[in-house]
């Protein structure tokens, strides 16, 4: 709709030039925006008062040319100039109706984009250390993940997902010396010291007794190095599968899984390791040097407050280094754009991170994107220990509780930059007060509404929607028998969906869907109450809004399927 509010404005002042009305060496392109009050119509122009300098004419002048012209065009109900020179204009049904026909017609991909053209756009997100279960955190970054990957798909881009496994560096190695000591202990082993800075949760005692129950005891007796190296690798095997089934059951899967450790390890001919041709790049462009026995990423070049260490003085390296080989393997696999989305804590690693991808050749093509904590409560009252385990409430704790469903949607619901409180009890509540609960349901009654227009709405009959709605909902509806108010609302709400698609595509704003969702169910959910959809004393009016019903419910399926929530048929 807002490229044929563009094209109208566009033709009547390029056909006001030609008719020598208006002195234009060019036509600009016009600015087209929804007016803050609906009331003022369904667009809003100002071209009148940024070309009136240009054609040497008073802006409220220009405009009431430009209205003039467009107010005959069959797509257009009204036209008035307000203020200095603004032009706001109201479609008419005819091109409201026209929406419906282009919803059923695109099915499942209404609102899909080319503003992407193909480019190749990688997400990294969630990338949990495997040494433990996700914390609701993660689930908030995999909701955003996938969800911004479904949005950029739906927007013409070419996507891939991808986890990047902190599988090298300290943290592993306390991960296994906490599973051997636990282990020890089970295996009736004497005065175990647990490691000071050691993992305590009580899944390390169980990834121990695992490992007891598999092998026995015989590590008990074996050398401290060698028992600890062979826990490593059997306990983060064991984690990473867990964080894979966790994810899956959440309807988050990843393209590629990208370990850590392939940065620090030489090719097949023994050469250098990524990392160490990631410096080479560096070095050659001018941006290393040594201090002190370390070496200098020189950052301050690309604006980071501070120059930062990649190479330790005792020869070891810093996460930043491996971050930065990491980005140039991404870059080095042809994605045009790079998204990562980091935890709350990472707020300072964001200006060298750019800064490295600039060195390395590719300013301007990674964003950064910093997910806020998630607060959990229970009606209220703040919620911070597991009930059955008496520890934090875990991402799987929360999706085994609340279902897929609602932790997407309420991971979903506010922007990115904003911490979330999610309310447990809410998310589980069958009401209207529970937004996702509230969308759902405007499809499960739109299905019904389907069903029961076709004789076949009873509990136990098993029916394919589609198929029935293809069968049942006439092409040549009469449309233009919907011309009252909450009809033509329902289709204004319709035809605002790929400007939503294109807005969140180009802003990473999944929490724009979510909104637009709760809309859309509120707009059907107000049709509905004011228009009887079945009339047996009106087969043509009845057809006509079987088909906006229709249309309805594929756009809600599509919204929901972009946030990465079902869309039910009965409820």
């Amino acid at each position: 709709m807002r490229e044929l509010v563009a094209d109208l404005v566009r033709d009547a002042l390029a056909d006001a030039v030609r008719a020598g009305d208006v002195a234009l060496a060019e036509v600009p392109e016009p600015r087209i925006e929804r007016p803050r009050d609906p009331a003022h119509g369904d667009w809003a122009t100002n071209i009148a008062l940024a070309s009136a300098k240009s054609a040497g004419m008073n802006p409220r002048q220009l405009a009431d040319l430009l209205a003039a012209r467009v107010a005959d065009h069959p797509d257009v109900a009204a036209v008035e100039v307000a203020g200095p020179g603004f032009i706001n204009l109201r479609l008419s049904a005819s091109a409201l109706q026209r929406v419906l026909t282009e919803v059923r017609a695109a099915g499942g991909t209404f609102g899909s984009l080319d503003i992407g053209a193909g480019e190749r756009v990688q997400v990294e997100f969630v990338s949990a250390n495997p040494v433990g279960p996700m914390h609701v955190g993660h689930g908030r970054w995999a909701a955003l993940g996938d969800s911004m990957a479904r949005i950029l798909s739906h927007a013409g881009y070419s996507v891939q997902r991808e986890f990047y496994i902190n599988d090298q560096g300290v943290q592993m190695d306390v991960f296994a010396k906490s599973v051997a000591a636990r282990y020890l202990e089970l295996a009736g082993v004497e005065g175990v010291e647990f490691p000071e800075e050691g993992y305590r949760g009580a899944y390390i005692i169980e990834i121990a007794r695992e490992i007891l129950a598999d092998e026995g005891d015989g590590w008990a007796s074996a050398e401290p190095a060698e028992r600890e190296h062979h826990f490593k690798e059997k306990a983060y095997a064991q984690v990473l599968e867990h964080l894979k089934n966790v994810l899956s059951g959440m309807g988050v899967e990843f393209d590629v899984w990208f370990s850590e450790r392939t940065l620090h390890a030489s090719g097949p001919d023994g050469g250098a390791t990524p990392i160490e041709r990631a410096f080479e790049r560096l070095e050659d462009a001018g941006h290393l040097y040594e201090h002190e026995g370390a070496l200098w990423f020189r950052s301050t070049t690309f604006g980071d407050d501070k120059d930062r260490v990649l190479r330790k003085a005792d020869g070891s390296y810093t996460y930043f280094a491996a971050d930065i080989a990491y980005h140039a393997d991404k870059y080095d696999r042809g994605f045009d754009r790079v998204i990562d989305i980091w935890g709350a804590d990472h707020h300072g690693y964001v200006k060298r991170m750019e800064a490295a991808v600039a060195a390395l050749g590719h300013e301007g093509k990674i964003t950064l994107v910093i997910g806020q904590l998630v607060n959990l409560f229970r009606g209220g009252e703040v919620v911070r220990m597991s009930k059955r385990t008496g520890e934090m409430v875990t991402f799987e704790d929360l999706l085994d509780e609340v279902g897929a469903d609602a932790a997407r949607y309420f991971f979903l619901r506010r922007s990115t930059d904003q911490p979330l409180d999610f309310d447990i009890a809410l998310a589980k509540e069958q009401s209207s007060e529970n937004p996702v609960y509230y969308v759902q349901y405007a499809h499960a009654r739109i299905c019904a509404i389907l069903r029961k227009a076709a004789g076949a709405d009873t509990a136990d009959t098993d029916v394919d929607i589609a198929a029935t709605a293809r069968d049942l909902v006439r092409t040549e509806a009469p449309l233009y028998l919907l011309d009252s108010d909450p009809e033509l609302t329902l289709m204004r709400k319709l035809a605002e969906w790929p400007e939503v698609v294109e807005i969140s595509a180009r802003q990473l704003a999944p929490h724009k869907l979510t909104r637009y969702a709760e809309d859309l169910a509120q707009t059907f959910h107000q049709f509905y109450t004011q228009c009887r959809v079945v009339d047996p004393d009106a087969p043509d009016l009845t057809a006509a809004r079987l088909y906006a019903v229709d249309a309805t419910r594929i756009a809600l399926a599509t919204v929901l399927g972009l946030i990465g929530v079902s869309a039910p048929e009965r409820m």
